[in-house]
């Protein structure tokens, strides 16, 4: 079971780690987040093989979620087992490498890959867990259809601010306009984000990932409070549903 002591623990140790410092409020309002999407995790790999496993932290920033993973549920399974942290940004990914190096996970390999989370060249094959935790804007979009096309066992994908660089924005602008909606920004807001979300769920439903969106942390720690967990199950009735609404979805 994950706590918060353990998580802020970590935290401190990794990326602080100097005398008389502590985590800031940011640091600590992080920590509760990492508690419920870790509790996601470990639930995700108590199910799952017993064997090895190869874990995406896929925008991951300074790879809070990839490192205490490690440290909590992998260090101790019986095979070796793998973390890959993709991250475009050089500061945070130089801030990976200098936490791998106090990680306290023995059993663990790491590979910190600097580049695009679209880039599918980034992504190994066929990794049991993909994670990603805030996801903003397209990037969300992009490690859903990369982790689909690299075959992952599962996805778990918290998405963040809502952007009109996101490709489903322009769909739902449209719906919008052909239902009449008032241009009033709090009501459309809503409805453009209702309709991101859908998009986003029938589009890995019909690429065959059972799909459940469910809060992994109280709306007060964020707003972006909503987990997609998907996962890979290929059942083609399933598919067949899934791809019927999404392009009736689609058609407007």
């Amino acid at each position: 079971m994950v706590t918060l002591f353990a998580v802020q623990e970590a935290l401190n140790r990794l990326y602080i780690a100097a005398p008389g410092a502590s985590l800031r409020k940011e640091d600590r309002k992080k920590a509760a987040e990492l508690v419920g999407l870790l509790s996601e995790i470990e639930h995700t790999l108590n199910g799952s093989k017993a064997g090895p496993v190869h874990l995406v932290d896929a925008a991951a920033g300074k790879a809070y979620v990839g490192l205490l993973t490690a440290e909590l549920f992998l260090t101790n399974r019986p095979q070796r087992s793998h973390v890959t942290m993709i991250e475009r940004e050089p500061g945070r990914a130089a801030a990976c490498r200098e936490a791998v190096a106090r990680v306290r996970a023995e059993n663990v390999d790491f590979t910190i890959i600097q580049g695009e989370v679209a880039n599918q060249s980034a992504w190994p094959d066929k990794p049991d867990v993909v994670v990603a935790l805030h996801a903003c804007g397209p990037a969300a979009d992009a490690i859903a259809d990369r982790s689909i096309a690299s075959r992952t066992r599962h996805l778990l994908l918290v998405p963040c601010c809502t952007s009109e660089a996101v490709t489903a924005v322009d769909l739902a602008t449209r719906h919008a306009e052909a239902l009449g909606l008032p241009r009033h920004a709090e009501v459309r807001r809503r409805f453009i984000q209702s309709i991101v979300d859908a998009e986003r769920t029938l589009r890995l439903e019909a690429a065959g990932y059972e799909t459940i969106v469910v809060p992994f942390v109280s709306p007060t720690h964020t707003p972006h409070n909503l987990l997609w967990r998907a996962r890979r199950v290929t059942e083609p009735v399933r598919m067949a549903e899934a791809a019927r609404r999404l392009q009736q979805l689609l058609n407007v």
